[in-house]
């Protein structure tokens, strides 16, 4: 039998820790903040947990409920520069280093969001608007 890395690394108690430690970050952060429409970031938490639980092997809830992840289309409505995919970052690794993973499971789940950050920049840096 197989082990998934959503079962190697904890499971939900995991992944909400991570997604906990991410949005108190965001909670606080003026240019993140503004891309969480939503009054309570709760909402925004569960579907972002949901979505780490399938991605790493777990339950398929989050599609279940909300089709196809779409990331790029469900962020367009929203300016992601580099600038911000790098707060992002900040946020996630603080939510990495919260958690107890094994060297490799970090950095496998570090590999995969700093690619996903980058993938979903679609809006350059003011100052390069112009160029």
């Amino acid at each position: 039998m197989t082990t998934t890395f959503y079962e190697e690394i904890g499971g939900r108690a995991t992944i909400e820790r991570i997604v906990q430690v991410f949005y108190e970050g965001v909670a606080d952060d003026p240019l993140l903040r503004p891309m969480y429409p939503e009054e309570d970031l709760g909402p925004a938490a569960e579907r972002f947990t949901m979505f780490l639980e399938q991605y790493w092997g777990g339950p398929t809830a989050y599609s279940e409920q909300r089709g196809h992840p779409r990331l790029r289309m469900r962020h367009a409505p929203f300016p992601v520069t580099p600038t911000s995919a790098r707060r992002w970052l900040t946020h996630f690794r603080a939510g990495l280093d919260a958690v107890s993973l094994t060297p490799e499971q970090d950095a496998a789940f570090w590999d995969y969001v700093v690619r996903a950050a980058s993938f979903m920049v679609n809006t350059p840096e003011p100052d390069q608007a112009s160029s």
